[in-house]
């Protein structure tokens, strides 16, 4: 029954929310509000009480997303967002109920070892992406995918950030194949597997990203601890995917890795990389939603460039979501401060305004169609209920 009246609820926050003049061009959205619903951030709290800042920053409407966390980076504590299966449906509803326009509410739950939802917070353990990868009956790998939806749409989360389609072509990867976070190593193997777990979310509607661009398989570092340099492992075949999964029109977000390739772009990596996103994801892969960024406080960026700079190189770049975790380093006024900053690099010139017109745009289209979906409930062919209304980047 607790799915069903989950779903209730946020079919009427989304329906109000059509019903409002948001989108009509003679309501008047403010800076702040465009450059909020770019931010997706974290916060320390089982209840929204708990985090005063989020929840003025959520009534103001200038704050897109939320991801939530089971544990505490910086604490070196299992305190966070997540403590049980009640105490998470209460959180997002009150998320939801306290913000002016429907929210992202984001977790990485790609099964396995990487799972917000998990066994010691009182949710039935998934499988991970290598273990689907293993199965020979596909009706065990429908059914674990569907499990694994069902958690997130009965717990209110309607964004998760998987599924990874890095390819399995380093056995040593600390981060992705030693976490079993890959499919396979056959980029059509990954390709069908991954479409089947968005299917799998998108009939619940559930939106997923697609991880890590252009590819983190082949690395042999963390991007989280530092930087990490795939120029000479990287394959061609990590594209492959991104590429099938964009034609079908699976790919509601991708999300973008910090990691250094110097055939792509000799100077910046590829989360501040214009040739990587603009050029090689928008124009030559031909992908026209939504790109979101891995965490911009992770230390393959932070230990080398200043948060202004991170800012300012990451939406020039072509990111519409910037991720702000708040975990590794906590700031809770972390939205009030990054609007700031922002508005500043719009007014010294150093993004132009455009910019977050374009991301503003993307991101309200994304929240529609979902929002349209959930009025309707009716799924659209192939689960591609999601697909762009224009193909134009």
């Amino acid at each position: 029954m607790r799915p069903f009246l989950n779903a209730i609820y946020v079919s009427f926050v989304v329906i109000a929310f059509l019903s409002s003049n948001l989108w009509a061009d003679e309501q008047p959205v403010t800076i702040d509000a465009k450059i909020g619903q770019m931010l997706m951030t974290g916060f320390r709290g089982y209840r929204l009480a708990d985090a005063p800042e989020l929840e003025r920053a959520l009534a103001d409407g200038v704050v897109g997303g939320v991801i939530l966390f089971d544990y505490d980076v910086e604490r070196q504590k299992k305190e966070r967002n997540i403590r049980s299966p009640q105490q998470l449906r209460t959180l997002t509803r009150e998320l939801q109920a306290a913000s002016s326009v429907p929210l992202f509410i984001a977790v990485d739950q790609e099964g396995g070892r990487v799972a917000r939802l998990n066994e010691t917070n009182g949710f039935i353990r998934g499988e991970s992406h290598a273990g689907f990868g293993s199965m020979a009956d596909e009706k065990r790998v429908a059914s674990g995918m569907s499990r694994l939806a069902e958690q997130l749409v009965d717990s209110g989360i309607n964004l998760n950030l998987a599924p990874c389609v890095d390819l399995c072509n380093n056995p040593d990867n600390p981060i992705i194949a030693r976490l079993e976070r890959c499919f396979g190593r056959n980029p059509a193997q990954v390709a069908t597997l991954a479409a089947r777990f968005i299917d799998a979310h998108h009939d619940r509607q559930v939106i997923t990203a697609l991880k890590h661009f252009p590819g983190h398989g082949s690395s042999r570092g963390d991007s989280h601890l530092g930087f990490v340099d795939v120029s000479d492992t990287w394959e061609a075949a990590e594209l492959v995917p991104y590429r099938q999964l964009i034609s079908r029109h699976k790919a509601d977000m991708i999300m973008v890795a910090h990691v250094f390739n110097k055939n792509f772009d000799p100077e910046y990596p590829a989360s501040l990389s214009e040739r990587t996103i603009s050029e090689l994801l928008r124009k030559e892969l031909g992908f026209a939603g939504i790109v979101i960024s891995d965490d911009l406080q992770m230390n393959a960026l932070r230990k080398y460039y200043s948060d202004e700079e991170i800012l300012m190189r990451a939406v020039n770049a072509g990111n519409d979501i910037l991720v702000l975790g708040n975990n590794l380093a906590y700031q809770p006024d972390i939205i009030r401060v990054t609007i700031a900053r922002v508005k500043r690099l719009i007014v010294d010139g150093k993004i132009p305004r455009e910019r977050i017109e374009g991301s503003y745009r993307r991101i309200m289209e994304l929240k529609g169609r979902l929002a349209r979906q959930k009025k309707g409930s009716k799924k659209a062919e192939g689960g591609a209920f999601l697909e762009p209304d224009s193909k134009e980047p």
